[in-house]
């Protein structure tokens, strides 16, 4: 029997631009991911969450840079 898993908003999820490196950061639910794009550190993320118990919507690459914010 499958695991059931739970739906996470994308709005749930903080991404932002790493100082001093290049590549972009998401945090969501004490999950931390890197990606040399929001899109890639977002479906990263999604693998992450899915380890946990969640499931995050896909996501198109600008849907994925929208939910980039200056400050954390």
């Amino acid at each position: 029997m499958m695991k059931q898993l739970k739906p996470v908003a994308a709005r749930q999820v903080r991404m932002f631009k790493i100082a001093n490196r290049r590549g972009y950061a998401a945090v969501c639910f004490n999950n931390l991911t890197e990606g040399a794009s929001p899109l890639q550190a977002y479906q990263r993320l999604m693998k992450a969450i899915r380890r946990t118990g969640g499931s995050l919507p896909e996501l198109s690459a600008a849907d994925a840079s929208r939910l980039v914010v200056s400050r954390f």
